[in-house]
């Protein structure tokens, strides 16, 4: 559904965008595909990989998602969005709060705006499981981000269909504990860990692509795409980079949680099961994606509970498939 078409990506120099920018030119034949972002070196930099040369339908924009008059101008014979954009580091957010919430919350609304007024067709934004039951102004923000492309599908005379996609942590994005626990590794130990009960959902960068650019076909508007993605626990993580190395638990930081959860109970009653996703079906007006069957009453999926774990061997076999390095 890409060939031909016109796709721009907010955040198009982060972990995300690079990794989505190669898939989408190495699988398909897209018209223009727009970066866009506010850091003119990592432009430079990506454009040394994707060059115009190469890449005749690559075009680089400089801007901010907070700058609505950008977003017109750069929206215009836009067919996709892909909404990566945002401040993501929890300690920053909490100390910067206001700056969390210009970007994360009236980026989002921005979007929503542009997306409508100028004829974009659909609009994917990339959530997280900090999102859910927030404990820090980060989730905080991620949570009031999704309700507005959820309940921008309520606009009348505008044909824009907003989903958003929510998953766990991704390996090797910035801000990833596994260079850490390399360097800490690398000095000759310990490895600090917060809670050796600590358990989140994991998935590959090109993992996270795939989920993301497949819920194009999914979505059918306001609903909440959740992957279904494997558990691990940061011991296990710890022992795949460091075999048999001492660990010291250094407690929770603030705005962290024992356990990730990405559907609560609460929403589990308009939760439906498709197979690899659940889907988190709007309230408010119908459904218009895949059918599925209800999840059992009750329901929770949480990183603590999940069925689906990764053990220390997978743990490394996927580490060095993504070039860490893991003896």
């Amino acid at each position: 559904m890409f060939n031909g078409k016109t796709i721009l990506i907010t955040g198009g120099t982060g972990s995300f965008g690079k990794k989505c920018a190669e898939i989408l030119l190495k699988n398909y034949k897209p018209k223009r595909l727009i970066v866009f972002s506010r850091d003119e070196l990592k432009q430079f930099e990506m454009a040394q990989t994707f060059s115009l040369q190469a890449y005749p339908c690559m075009r680089y924009f400089i801007g901010d998602v907070r700058d609505k008059e950008r977003l017109y101008r750069a929206f215009r014979g836009v067919d996709y969005v892909i909404h990566a954009a945002a401040l993501k580091q929890v300690p920053a957010a909490e100390y910067n709060p206001t700056e969390c919430i210009r970007t994360n919350v009236t980026g989002a609304e921005n979007i929503v705006n542009a997306a409508a007024d100028c004829g974009v067709k659909k609009v994917v934004a990339l959530s997280t499981d900090k999102a859910v039951a927030p404990v820090n102004l980060y989730g905080a923000t991620k949570l009031c981000s999704d309700k507005l492309f959820i309940a921008a599908n309520a606009f009348t005379a505008c044909e824009t269909v907003y989903s958003v996609v929510r998953y766990g942590n991704v390996m090797g994005s910035r801000g990833s504990v596994i260079p850490f626990f390399i360097k800490q590794r690398e000095a000759g130990g310990p490895l600090t860990v917060t809670d050796a009960r600590m358990t989140r959902f994991w998935i590959t960068l090109e993992q996270s692509v795939h989920m993301v650019l497949r819920s194009f076909t999914l979505s059918g508007g306001g609903e909440v795409l959740v992957p279904k993605i494997p558990s691990m626990k940061i011991t296990d993580l710890a022992e795949a980079i460091a075999p048999g190395m001492s660990t010291v638990e250094v407690g929770i930081r603030p705005g962290e949680k024992l356990h990730e959860t990405m559907i609560t109970r609460e929403d589990s009653r308009h939760t439906i099961d498709i197979g690899d996703y659940y889907v988190i079906k709007p309230e408010t007006f119908p459904y218009r994606g895949p059918n599925g069957k209800p999840v059992p009453e009750g329901f929770e999926y949480n990183s603590g509970t999940n069925g689906q774990w990764l053990s220390v061997p997978q743990l490394r076999s996927t580490l060095r498939e993504q070039g860490f390095d893991v003896r």
